[in-house]
C-alpha cells in the first residue's frame, strides 16, 4: 500500500492537479479568442444587414418616385409593402430632418431600429424594423451560443440582443470603459473565466458587447475539471483495483508455496501446490511452484526408493537372522547324528557287530544326505532370487524322478503312493533340478501329513502339459494363506508345525526351480484333499524320426 500510494496515487493527483491548471488556462485563452471570433461576427452580420435593408429601402424609393397619383398612391404602396414584407414594422416619409430624429429617438427607446434614405425632392424615406427580424439576422449563426450579446447605440442604449438577462447586462455595462477604441475589438473587465469584448463601429455608431456568462464558463472551465478530476479519479481507483487483485493472488499463491514448504518440511512429500492462475499471477510465481512440485516429486520417488529399500534391508536382515537360526537348528540334527554315530564305530572298548555298522553307516550316509539337501536349498536361494538358474532341460521320465526322490525322502513310516505309471509321457525339465522339487514337496507332506494318511502322487495329461498332483491329508489351510507359503522362510503357525523342524525355504525353491524350467505351480486346500501341489511341466512331443 505504501509503495501504491508513492508510486501510483500522488504522482497521479499531482498529475491531475497539473492537467487541470493547464487546461483552465487553456480554456480561458479560448474563451477570450471566442469572445472577440463572436464580436467580429456580429459586425460582419450587422454590415450585412444594413447594406441589405438600404438596398431594399432604395428599391422602395425609387418605386415610390414612379408611382402616379400623389401622396395617396404613395401611402396606399407602402401599405402595401408593410403588408408584404413582415421584416418591415413601420415605413414612413418625412418631411423634415427634425421629423426623422424624433422617429430615431422614440425607436431607440423601444429597442428599435430605423434606417432612412433620402427621396428626389429632399424627403427622408424611413423604415422601422421588426425586433425578431433585427434579431434573427444579426445572431442566425449564434443561435446555439450561449453568450450574451449586445448591440449598443453611441449613447449605450439597447439596440438588440442575444441571452438577455437585465443583471448580466447591467454588470456588463458597469464594466464598460468611457474611452472606446474604435473598431477593433478589445477584452475588458476583470471578471474571472469571464471575459467581456467590446466592438466599438463608426459606421453606423454603435457598440456590440459579448459577455461570457457563467454559464459558458461553467460548461468550458467548470466541467472540464470536473471530467479531468473523474477521470484522474477513476484512473487511479482502477488502478488500485487491479494491484489490489494483483497483490490479492500473490498473496494467494505465496500462502500456497508456505504451505508446500511447511508440508515438506513436515515429511508431507505428497503435497504439490495449486496455484490460481490467471493474468495477475506473476510467471515468477508459476515458475517456482513448478520447480517445487517437480522438487517435491522428485523427492518423494527418493522416499518411497529409501523406503524400498529399507524393507528389501529388513528382509535381509529377517533373511540373515532365519539362515542364522536355519544353520544352527537344523543342522545341528543331522550333525548330531552324524558325530553319535561315528563315535560309536570308532570306539575300542566294545565290540560292533556288522549288523551295527551297517545301521551306523547307512544313518550317517542318510544324515549326510539331507545335510547336503539343505546346502543345496542355501545355495540355491541367491540363483533363484537373482534369476541366475543354471536349467538344461531335456526329456524325462516322471516315474524314474518320482521313485528317485521318494528314496531320498525320510518318510518316517508313512507310506508315499506314486500313481505315476511308467509309460507316462516323459517332461522336458532339468533332472537334478526336478528330482529336488519333488524331494522338497515329498518332505514337506511327510512332516506336516496327519498319522497314518498316506501321501499319494497323480499325474495326467492335458493339452500337451503334464500336471502332476502331490497330496498329503492336513488340516485345511485359508486361501490367503497358502499364497504366504512360496514365501522366504513362511511357516502356517498351528500345531502341526509347532512339533516339526524346517527352514521355511521349500516351497520357495520348488516355485523358483519349477518357473525356472517354465511350468507352473499352485497349491490347493480342502477338506476332502487336504493339501495338494499341481505342478504344470511341459510334455515331450517327439519330432518324426526321433
Amino acid at each position: 500500500m505504501v509503495v501504491l500510494l508513492g508510486a501510483v496515487i500522488i504522482p497521479m493527483a499531482i498529475s491531475g492537479f497539473i492537467i487541470n491548471n493547464i487546461n483552465q488556462q487553456s480554456m480561458r485563452s479560448q474563451l477570450r479568442d471566442s469572445a472577440v471570433l463572436v464580436s467580429k461576427m456580429v459586425s460582419e452580420e450587422i454590415d450585412i444587414f444594413l447594406v441589405s435593408s438600404l438596398n431594399e429601402l432604395n428599391q422602395i424609393k425609387f418605386a415610390i418616385e414612379y408611382l402616379k397619383g400623389g401622396a395617396k398612391a404613395r401611402k396606399k404602396y407602402l401599405r402595401s409593402v408593410l403588408k408584404e414584407s413582415p421584416e418591415f414594422q413601420d415605413l414612413k416619409i418625412v418631411d423634415t430632418p427634425e421629423e426623422l430624429i424624433a422617429i430615431h429617438d422614440y425607436n431607440l427607446q423601444n429597442n428599435e431600429i430605423s434606417i432612412y434614405t433620402t427621396t428626389q425632392n429632399n424627403k427622408f424615406l424611413v423604415a422601422t424594423f421588426d425586433e425578431k427580424f433585427v434579431k434573427n439576422k444579426l445572431f442566425r449563426s449564434l443561435l446555439e451560443d450561449k453568450r450574451a450579446i449586445y448591440v449598443l447605440s453611441a449613447q449605450n442604449k439597447l439596440i438588440a440582443s442575444h441571452n438577455y438577462k437585465e443583471k448580466d447586462f447591467q454588470n456588463t455595462i458597469k464594466y464598460l470603459p468611457k474611452k472606446l477604441k474604435a473598431d477593433t475589438p478589445v477584452i475588458f473587465g476583470n471578471i474571472k473565466n469571464q471575459p467581456l469584448v467590446y466592438l466599438k463601429k463608426t459606421s453606423p455608431d454603435i457598440i456590440i458587447v459579448v459577455n461570457t456568462t457563467r454559464g459558458v464558463t461553467r460548461k468550458a472551465i467548470n466541467e472540464n475539471r470536473f471530467k479531468i478530476i473523474l477521470a484522474v479519479m477513476i484512473a487511479s481507483l482502477t488502478v488500485i483495483f487491479v494491484v489490489g487483485l494483483y497483490t490479492y493472488y500473490l498473496y494467494i499463491n505465496i500462502r500456497q508455496l508456505f504451505k508446500g514448504i511447511i508440508a515438506i518440511s513436515k515429511g508431507n512429500y505428497q503435497r504439490r501446490i495449486r496455484l490460481l492462475t490467471n493474468v495477475f499471477t506473476p510467471y515468477e510465481i508459476i515458475f517456482l511452484a513448478f520447480e517445487f512440485n517437480r522438487m517435491a516429486s522428485q523427492i518423494h520417488k527418493s522416499y518411497i526408493q529409501l523406503k524400498k529399500n529399507n524393507v528389501e534391508l529388513k528382509e535381509l536382515n529377517e533373511f540373515r537372522s532365519n539362515l542364522i537360526d536355519t544353520v544352527s537348528h537344523e543342522f545341528r540334527t543331522p550333525l548330531t547324528s552324524i558325530q553319535g554315530y561315528t563315535s560309536r564305530l570308532l570306539r575300542q572298548d566294545i565290540e560292533i557287530d556288522d549288523d551295527m555298522k551297517q545301521k551306523s553307516l547307512r544313518t550317517i550316509k542318510k544324515q549326510s544326505e539331507r545335510l547336503s539337501r539343505m546346502i543345496e536349498d542355501l545355495l540355491v536361494v541367491p540363483d533363484i532370487e537373482g534369476e541366475r538358474i543354471r536349467i538344461s532341460l531335456e526329456p524325462l521320465s516322471l516315474n524314474q524322478i518320482i521313485n528317485s526322490a521318494i528314496a531320498l525322502v525320510s518318510n518316517e513310516n508313512k507310506e508315499i503312493i506314486n500313481n505315476v505309471p511308467e509309460d507316462f509321457p516323459p517332461v522336458i525339465a532339468d533332472r537334478d533340478r526336478l528330482e529336488q522339487v519333488f524331494v522338497n514337496l515329498l518332505e514337506n507332506a511327510v512332516k506336516y501329513s496327519r498319522e497314518n494318511t498316506p501321501i499319494i502322487i497323480n499325474s495326467i495329461v492335458e493339452n500337451n502339459f503334464a500336471k502332476i498332483y502331490v497330496k498329503n491329508q492336513c488340516d485345511t489351510i485359508p486361501q490367503k494363506q497358502l499364497q504366504r507359503l512360496f514365501e522366504k522362510f513362511t511357516r502356517i503357525d498351528d500345531k502341526t508345525t509347532r512339533t516339526t523342524r524346517g527352514t521355511g525355504l521349500g516351497l520357495f525353491i520348488v516355485k523358483g526351480l519349477v518357473e525356472a524350467m517354465g511350468g507352473k505351480i499352485k497349491l490347493y486346500s480342502n477338506e476332502q484333499d487336504g493339501f495338494v501341489a499341481e505342478i504344470k511341466l511341459k510334455g515331450y512331443i517327439p519330432y518324426e524320426g526321433d
